[in-house]
Order: C-alpha cells, then structure tokens, then sequence
C-alpha cells in the first residue's frame, strides 16, 4: 500500500477527482493547504517589509494498492499540468499497514 499526497490548484479538483474515480480510486481526503515551494517567492512591500504569498492549493490524499500508484500519478500530470511555475507537487509514502474500525479489517481490505 501506498499513500499518494498531491497538492494541485483549487480549480483543478474537480476535474482530476473525476479522473481518479474513472480509475477506481474510492476514497480519499481532501482538504486546502497553504504554502510555497521551490519556486521564487512573490514578495511585495515597502522598504524592509516583505509580505511572502503562500498560494492556496488542494491536497488530495489516498492510500491506495501498489499497482493503482502510477496511473494515479499519470492522470494528475494529466489533468494538473499548466507547464507554468507552482503546478504543485506529488508525493508518494509507502504504508505499513490500514484497519476498517468497523470492520476490523486489515492492510488492502481496509482499503
């Protein structure tokens, strides 16, 4: 198991949810994240005082089978890419293990 982690633009959400459920994802979190990545901040202010943006993105997150890691990362490229500064970013964790609470069941099945 794994759990993919990407950071999109807001209004790319829908777009890509919907290609993650084409593709069988049935879960997953989303929530909004603020930050800046590598690249160049934007800074505005006036002699010292700097204000520093951090931009809203989504974060989608899912743990999901081994084998479902890399279409997952291809219909984000797919969907998320603008070929400009701050498209986002995907991050992939292995998972040791999950549990359904109400099911107790373990590792894949929990899934």
């Amino acid at each position: 198991m794994k759990k993919v982690d990407c950071l999109i633009r807001p209004y790319q959400l829908e777009e890509i949810k919907t290609a993650l459920t084409e593709l069988g994802v049935q879960g997953m979190t989303v929530s909004e994240a603020r930050g800046a990545g590598s690249s160049p901040p934007a800074k505005e202010g006036i002699g010292l005082d700097y204000v520093i943006r951090l931009p809203v993105r989504m974060r989608l997150e899912m743990v999901v089978p081994d084998e479902m890691v890399e279409p997952i990362i291809e219909a984000v490229l797919r969907h998320a890419q603008t070929e400009q500064a701050d498209d986002g970013k995907i991050f992939v964790y292995p998972v040791v293990d999950a549990a359904r609470i109400r099911t107790e069941e373990r590792g894949d099945a929990a899934l």
